[in-house]
């Protein structure tokens, strides 16, 4: 049990991982923004009321936020601003995927809520990632 404890006691090394996997998965989705533009999200805002101009946020969260995140600074910020675009992105895009399954049996938003559980723990913890 004891060579168990030495090999896998790290929790600053797990947040740390835990913290680069959410910004390299989270940059993946932000350069698919930068290909195709933020045009579907921009159209979502304003079918919904809300000012076209806010669909570029997207870029800071997919991609300002997790080069903050893998450089380490500004790690709560950052990890907010995540937290946020992934409530834009359940409000509009998801609303009616909540209570289903995928074929598999998995639950559809189940990335969708890795990413925003994610980066709300990577927030909270950040005082352990020091």
């Amino acid at each position: 049990m004891k060579l168990l404890d030495q090999l896998f006691d790290h929790p600053r090394a797990g947040l740390l991982l835990l913290r680069w996997t959410l910004a390299i998965l989270m940059i993946l989705h932000g350069v698919a923004k930068v290909m195709g533009g933020v045009g579907g999200i921009e159209g979502m805002l304003v079918a919904k009321g809300l000012p076209g101009f806010i669909a570029y946020g997207a870029y800071l969260g997919e991609l300002v936020a997790p080069l903050l995140l893998l450089a380490g600074v500004w790690i709560v910020p950052a990890a907010l601003v995540i937290v946020v675009n992934m409530v834009f992105a359940l409000g509009l895009a998801h609303m009616g995927h909540f209570l289903q399954l995928t074929n598999s049996g998995g639950w559809r938003l189940e990335l969708q809520a890795f990413f925003l559980v994610t980066a709300l723990v990577v927030a909270l913890t950040h005082r352990l990632q020091r």
